[in-house]
């Protein structure tokens, strides 16, 4: 497997870390090439602890384990998405879930803005800015 580009970002990329079968957002964390390459080999979500300057296996006091499903990275390899098997929520420090509901109408879902990212990616309208923009296409651009 292809790993993240972790020089791009300072040693640390984002990973969104959502349940594959509620396709709910449970957190966002950070890893660098240890975590990574922990995660890879042991198929538990292990993540650095920007405030305890560590590595954090996800569960690993609680019991409540992150199990990996799937892996994916962008199409910039600078951001991964961890798809897990996931029996509770993650333990936070208020009640409920890390991420509140938001609305359609509001907001993109995850898996959607996925799949749009993909989408620009694969027709080469992605830029490193962050924005879509059409690229010139054939003789006529």
């Amino acid at each position: 497997m292809t790993a993240p580009d972790f020089e791009k970002a300072g040693g640390l990329v984002p990973v969104i870390v959502q349940d594959v079968a509620t396709q709910e957002v449970l957190m966002l964390a950070y890893m660098n090439r240890d975590a990574w390459e922990k995660t890879v080999e042991t198929g538990k979500a292990t993540y650095w602890s920007r405030s305890r300057k560590q590595l954090w296996v996800k569960g690993e006091t609680s019991g409540n384990v992150q199990q990996v499903r799937e892996i994916r990275i962008d199409c910039d390899s600078d951001a991964v998405l961890l798809l897990l098997i996931s029996r509770e929520q993650p333990v936070t420090r208020g009640t409920g879930p890390v991420f509140s509901a938001g609305s359609r109408k509001d907001g993109l879902i995850l898996s959607e803005n996925v799949s749009l990212i993909r989408r620009l990616c694969t027709r080469n309208e992605y830029s490193e800015a962050g924005h879509s923009e059409r690229k010139p296409r054939g003789k006529h651009g």
